[in-house]
């Protein structure tokens, strides 16, 4: 061998044996906002020199390891001021950051907030964050901020409707979505029957909705992830915010124990429009309130707890005689330990509760029904080096399901007391997530979820024929109840039915030409739970039913490819994905059944399969005096049901039809165009304005196609599924912020919010009902329309 290229190999022997032996240093610690001590999400740490860095995690705390040297670290946060620090790194370093507002404003938590500005060089994709201050401008109805109608703004997430409950993201069911408050699961998310979100803007922190590319830590449900964390209170100085609007008031008080380390937050919010029913002569009552509790303790460097809850109740009542209530009541203790500068640990027993409670005392009973989880997480991040990442945990969720009780409610009452029987399960979960930074360019995220599902014994348990509870007639072409022939009982250390999943993810970023980028996501996803819900939108009246003998979970796989552009150093953005996804094992009913009070439910069930797929773009302006978004979505979402491959001979013919002939039909929430606009513009000091504008596909649905006479009676029939669309619907919102000019001798801010919810008073249709005119003898068309327009003042305060 030349000595020449001896030499050079050995040079390159030497060189990276120096770069091996070269040592590394762990520079960690939290960043909070100074005011408040409120742990801040997603800021950034940058080191210049290496052109690397960080950012928060969702308890602000940052952790990275660089080689030994001189540094200049530069902590930002927009709406923040600038934090740059020099530090020598010749050991592991604990450094905490306080950050100063750069104004002070009423808003809430961040004046302009970076976790909505988007990050092309991380391999997260199709998630959206909205900061506080976004959602409190977006113009609502009746002026109530509400966290659900701003996602409804977002691409690929859209609603069933005005005061409908829920929401559909890319094509999916509303209860394929998992909402963690705090980490724990809100099985309903409405007031007044979807009029209002249960989420109280003042007492929220940070708002992330995970629509594919979903980490590991998350399963569940196949569609989306909406994951809220409340506030955890000012362990600096008292303070006191909130507001009066047309139709509720809140207030949130938050505020020190044991100074910088012991905090509190309480917050509550009600309705009072009811109050003024008794004015007008009317018995009726509709009212919600709702109550957000939080208390956070510092023990020492390494070890923090909290204590957070939330309880919430709507009552809905009709002169007595007919009375609804229902809500959601959750609770959650958590620990965060700090084993070392690289490695951080989350502790979480939670509780969740929903109820539905029914009084008809025309009728003389009462009816409870609801289901509660008992949860408990435990999540490690663990810190490698500046380009690995490792998160990891364990979950196990236990599930008691009371489909429902009826009660007399009299003693004169002729109902017979009833408990449909309950049910149980136990979900359980491991995961393994790795965030790696292969080059300069290149990150990925890769991971895998193992689910296991138990179905535990129950009182009663039917036994049908060829274990099929569902019959079909090939004489008249239908599906009806199968007889049960037997019943069993079994006690709940018993397992009826065992269910194990393996669910992958990957994603990955390639960044090109320093503000370009190029995404793309692999997510398979298992839900256990099914909603049962015949509507187009869930009703508190729905009940949730696990999987088990005669009902399999839905497993998804969702694919989506994107092209991320940031433009004048973030000034704008620009995104767009495509999605293509499927879903195993998604139920649908058959005919006529009948969901309420029914204890056999696999009698009415079968199992299909489902696909959606679209194209997203978003547009943003993030910086300057307008800002804003445009959004829009191609989409088509859709559902087959075909007939079953019966393996047993029924003496007849084994074909069955399915539903709609087998052949695929739009889900009740397919929307094929989905355009919004929002925007924000500061004219001054005083007054600023807001609008957005919504256009959708009106909704599937079914029309008559036909009618006949059955004892002097016009019977309409009907054609195939969802082949009918409600008129397209459309309207503008409007909003002015009025904040007087502030006297420094005064500590109380406020503002004035004046909004026009539907600006031109456009009738959207909620449902198209058909009747005989009872003058002209003729059947004509009746839209229902829930809002005309609707002008609104609110009251805000801060002190």
């Amino acid at each position: 061998m030349p000595r020449h290229y001896l030499a050079l190999l050995l040079a390159l022997f030497g060189h990276f044996f120096v770069l091996q032996a070269q040592q590394k240093y762990t520079l960690s610690g939290t960043i909070s906002e100074a005011a408040s001590n409120e742990s801040l999400i997603g800021v950034t740490v940058a080191i210049s020199e290496l052109k690397t860095g960080t950012t928060t995690n969702e308890y602000g705390f940052y952790s990275i390891t660089l080689p030994e040297g001189e540094y200049q670290i530069i902590v930002s946060y927009l709406g923040f001021q600038e934090v740059v620090k020099t530090i020598t790194l010749n050991q592991n370093i604990k450094l905490d950051f306080n950050l100063t507002e750069k104004t002070e404003e009423l808003q809430e938590v961040v004046v302009t907030d970076n976790v909505e500005k988007l990050d092309i060089r991380k391999p997260q994709m199709s998630v959206t964050s909205l900061a506080s201050n976004t959602i409190k401008q977006i113009p609502v109805v009746l002026g109530e901020s509400d966290v659900i109608k701003s996602l409804l703004l977002l691409p690929g997430v859209t609603s069933a409707g005005e005061a409908s409950s829920g929401f559909n993201v890319r094509g999916g069911a509303a209860d394929q979505n998992l909402i963690l408050l705090d980490e724990a699961t809100v099985f309903n998310s409405s007031h007044l029957f979807g009029f209002f979100s249960v989420f109280n803007p003042d007492a929220i922190k940070d708002v992330k909705l995970f629509k594919g590319g979903i980490p590991a830590r998350y399963g569940g449900r196949v569609s989306s992830v909406l994951e809220i964390f409340q506030k955890e209170g000012n362990s600096k100085e008292l303070k006191v915010n909130g507001g009066i609007g047309a139709v509720a008031g809140r207030l949130l008080v938050e505020g020190p124990i044991l100074k910088d380390r012991t905090a509190f937050l309480i917050g509550g919010r009600a309705s009072y429009a009811h109050l003024f029913l008794p004015l007008f002569d009317v018995d009726n009552k509709a009212y919600f309130y709702d109550l957000n509790t939080k208390i956070n303790h510092k023990i020492n460097a390494n070890n923090s707890v909290y204590l957070s809850g939330y309880f919430g109740r709507d009552l809905f009542n009709i002169s007595d005689r007919f009375v609804n209530v229902y809500g959601n009541a959750v609770g959650n203790f958590r620990w965060n330990h700090l084993f070392s500068e690289k490695l951080f640990s989350n502790l979480s027993l939670i509780y969740s509760d929903y109820y539905y409670g029914l009084e008809l005392d025309f009728v003389g009973f009462e009816w409870n029904s609801g289901i509660q989880n008992f949860n408990v997480k435990y999540d490690l991040k663990h810190y490698l080096n500046d380009k690995l990442q490792l998160n990891y945990g364990i979950n196990s969720i236990y599930y008691v399901f009371n489909p429902g009780k009826i009660v007399p409610n009299s003693p004169d009452s002729g109902i017979v007391e009833e408990q449909l029987t309950k049910k149980y399960g136990n979900e359980n979960a491991i995961y393994a997530d790795i965030e790696h930074q292969i080059t300069d360019n290149l990150s990925v995220e890769y991971g895998l979820r193992v689910s296991q599902f138990n179905r535990f014994g129950q009182d009663k348990l039917y036994v049908y024929q060829n274990d099929n509870p569902v019959a079909f007639d090939p004489f008249t072409l239908t599906y009806r109840e199968a007889e049960p022939i037997d019943t069993i009982q079994s006690s709940r250390s018993e397992t009826l039915k065992t269910f194990l999943n393996l669910e992958p993810r990957i994603s990955m970023s390639y960044t090109f030409r320093e503000n370009n980028s190029i995404k793309a996501s692999y997510t398979r996803l298992s839900q256990y739970l099914h909603l049962l819900s015949n509507t187009s939108s869930p009703t508190p009246l729905d009940v949730w039913t696990p999987s088990g003998p005669f009902v399999k979970p839905q497993l998804l796989d969702q694919y989506a490819v994107g092209y991320f552009r940031n433009i004048k150093g973030g000034t704008y953005s620009f995104e767009t994905e495509a999605f293509y996804k499927t879903i195993q094992n998604r139920i649908d009913y058959i005919d006529g059944s009948n969901l309420i009070a029914n204890n056999a439910i696999e009698q009415v069930i079968l199992n299909g399969e489902a696909r959606a797929y679209g194209l997203e773009l978003l547009i943003r302006k993030n910086d300057g005096r307008l800002t804003g978004w445009l959004a829009y979505t191609l989409s088509k979402s859709e559902q087959r049901t075909p007939g079953r491959d019966l393996d047993f001979d029924t003496g007849r013919s084994n074909l069955e039809t399915g539903i709609n002939l087998g052949d695929w039909y739009n889900t009740p929430y397919d929307k094929t165009h989905d355009l919004s606009l929002y925007g924000s513009f500061e004219l001054n000091e005083k007054w600023s304005f807001n609008t957005n504008f919504i256009f959708q596909t009106g909704q599937p649905t079914n029309y008559p196609i036909g009618q006949f006479e059955f004892e002097d009676i016009n019977v309409p029939y009907y054609g195939l599924r969802n082949k009918e669309r409600l008129p397209n619907y459309h309207r503008l919102d409007v909003s002015a912020v009025l904040t007087p000019k502030r006297n420094k001798r005064k500590k109380v801010q406020s503002e004035w919010v004046f909004s026009i919810y539907n600006l031109y008073s456009r009738k959207n249709a909620a449902a198209i009902n058909f009747r005989e005119n009872d003058d002209t003898g003729r059947n004509e068309a009746v839209r229902t329309s829930i809002f005309g327009i609707i002008p609104s003042v609110t009251y805000n305060f801060k002190f």
